[in-house]
C-alpha cells in the first residue's frame, strides 16, 4: 500500500516533464508562414498592391490587391483579392490590369458601388480606360433607391453619362421609396 503514492508522483512528474516538453519544443519550433500562391512563371510577383489614378475629367480610382502576378510576353497583370474604391469601395475576387491600355477586368463576385448610392453586382465587369467605359455581358443586378433591375448586360460610358441595361430586363420598385426619374411614379415625389 505504501508504493501506491510513490507510483501516483511518478506518474504525476513523468506527466508533467513530458508536458513541460512539449511546450519548449514548439516555442523553439519556427512557426509556418501563411501559405503563398502556388508558383507560377510570372516575370514578377508583388504582394499588398495598390495603385491608384486620377482621370482627365478629375475622376478618381484606386485598387488594392493581395497580390499580383506581372507576365511581360502577354503585357497582361492578374490579381487576387482585389478591391477598387470609385469614390466608394467595389471589389471582385480577381483581376487583370493591362499595362499598355490600363484596362481592367474583374472577376468573381464583383460588387460596384457608386458614390450616389447605386450598387452593382456581376460576375464580371470590364474597364476601358481611354472610352471611360465600363460594360459586362454577364448578367446583373442594379439596387437604388428602392429598386431593384435585373438584366443579362451592362454598359456605362462615364464621359457621357450614359448606362445601359442590356438583355431582357426586369425591375421591382418599392412601394412608397419615390424612384428617381419617374416623377408622379412609384410612390414618391
Amino acid at each position: 500500500m505504501r508504493k501506491a503514492p510513490f507510483i501516483i508522483l511518478t506518474l504525476v512528474v513523468v506527466f508533467l516533464s513530458v508536458v513541460v516538453g512539449v511546450l519548449v519544443h514548439r516555442a523553439r519550433v519556427p512557426r509556418a508562414l501563411p501559405t503563398e500562391p502556388a508558383a507560377s512563371n510570372a516575370d514578377y510577383r508583388l504582394k499588398q498592391v495598390h495603385l491608384q489614378e486620377q482621370g482627365r475629367d478629375g475622376s478618381r480610382w484606386q485598387l488594392d490587391a493581395e497580390y499580383s502576378e506581372t507576365f511581360e510576353e502577354q503585357n497582361k497583370t492578374t490579381m487576387k483579392k482585389v478591391t477598387v474604391k470609385v469614390d466608394q469601395p467595389s471589389k471582385g475576387d480577381q483581376a487583370s490590369r493591362y499595362q499598355e491600355t490600363k484596362n481592367v477586368e474583374l472577376r468573381g463576385n464583383v460588387v460596384l458601388i457608386s458614390s450616389d448610392g447605386l450598387r452593382l453586382e456581376t460576375d464580371r465587369l470590364r474597364w476601358d480606360a481611354e472610352g471611360q467605359r465600363a460594360w459586362t455581358e454577364d448578367p446583373v443586378v442594379i439596387y437604388r433607391a428602392g429598386a431593384v433591375v435585373h438584366g443579362t448586360g451592362f454598359e456605362s460610358r462615364v464621359a457621357e453619362e450614359v448606362s445601359s441595361i442590356k438583355g431582357r430586363v426586369r425591375a421591382t420598385f418599392q412601394k412608397g421609396t419615390g424612384v428617381p426619374g419617374l416623377a408622379g411614379q412609384g410612390g414618391g415625389s
